[in-house]
């Protein structure tokens, strides 16, 4: 996986928690979505997603791990 990589988030991690940030509730709305990776942080993938939440996709971002989503494309 590279940053451009267009994925689908299939899951939700198990060990999120609901918390202040409505973390939780986040990721639920994101399945079944399709994101660009925007970035890296050891093994896990950066995804704007404000769009999830009607704002720009910059306003929000989630960092998941590659098991719960799927490449759909690449950049040519």
């Amino acid at each position: 996986m590279k940053i451009g990589d267009r994925v689908r988030v299939l899951t939700v991690p198990p060990d999120l928690r609901e918390g202040e940030l409505s973390t939780q509730s986040l990721f639920k709305l994101c399945v079944g979505r399709t994101f660009s990776i925007v970035g890296f942080q050891g093994n896990l993938l950066e995804l704007e997603v404000g769009e999830v939440l009607s704002k720009e996709p910059c306003m929000d971002s989630i960092w998941i791990e590659p098991e719960h989503v799927e490449i759909v494309a690449t950049p040519d």
